[in-house]
C-alpha cells in the first residue's frame, strides 16, 4: 500500500495492518486450532483461506426476526475467509462459491458461500451435504466486488475474479446441533 496518496497517510495504513495482523491471527488460531482442517494460499490481491467443521446451526434473519435452523441432512460446515493480501484485513461484500471434489471424484456445488458474522471471524460459509470422509479438493471462485473504493492510488485493487483450489482438505463428517437460550 502506497502512503502518497490523498486518502493514506502511513500512520493509516500502520492501522490497517495491525487490524490485518489481528484478523489473520485470529484465521490461523481457527484454521489450525479450532478446525477439523484448514489452511490459506495468496490468490491475486488475497489471501484466501478456508476452515471445516461439523455443520453447526446459525440464525436466519428473515421477515424481520431470527429463527435459529440445526443441520438437517448436512454434516460438513465450509468456512472461507479472503484477506487483503497488502494489509490482511477481512474483505466484505464478496461473491464467493466453492465446489468440493470427494476422494471418488464426485463434485459438489459450486454453492454460494454467504457471509457469517461469527464472534471471532467474520468469513463466507454454509453447511453441506457430503457423502464420504477423506481427502477433497475444494476450488474457491471470488467474483470482483462492485463496492466504492476509497483512494486513487490503491483503490485500483480486487478488479479480477479469483480462482483458488486447495488439495488434501481433510474432511470428517459430522454435526453439531445447538438448542439456543429461550
Amino acid at each position: 500500500m502506497d502512503p502518497n496518496s490523498s486518502e493514506a497517510t502511513q500512520p493509516q495504513l500502520d492501522r490497517a495492518k495491525a487490524e490485518g495482523d489481528a484478523y489473520r491471527e485470529a484465521l490461523r488460531y481457527m484454521a489450525e486450532e479450532v478446525a477439523k482442517d484448514g489452511g490459506t494460499q495468496p490468490a491475486g490481491d488475497y489471501i484466501v483461506g478456508y476452515a471445516v467443521e461439523d455443520a453447526e446451526g446459525m440464525y436466519d434473519f428473515a421477515d424481520g426476526s431470527l429463527t435459529w435452523v440445526n443441520p438437517d441432512d448436512e454434516n460438513v460446515h465450509l468456512e472461507i475467509v479472503a484477506c487483503d493480501a497488502a494489509d490482511g484485513r477481512f474483505v466484505p461484500c464478496l461473491n464467493v462459491t466453492a465446489t468440493l471434489v470427494s476422494p471418488s471424484g464426485e463434485t459438489f456445488g459450486p454453492h454460494d458461500q454467504m457471509l457469517v458474522w461469527h464472534p471471532m471471524l467474520y468469513h463466507y460459509a454454509r453447511n453441506w451435504t457430503l457423502p464420504e470422509d477423506g481427502e477433497y479438493t475444494l476450488k474457491v471462485h471470488i467474483d470482483p466486488p462492485t463496492f466504492m473504493r476509497h483512494d486513487e492510488i490503491n483503490g485500483r485493487r480486487f478488479t479480477e475474479p479469483v480462482d483458488v483450489e486447495f488439495t488434501g482438505v481433510k474432511i470428517k463428517r459430522g454435526a453439531e446441533p445447538v438448542e439456543p437460550p429461550q
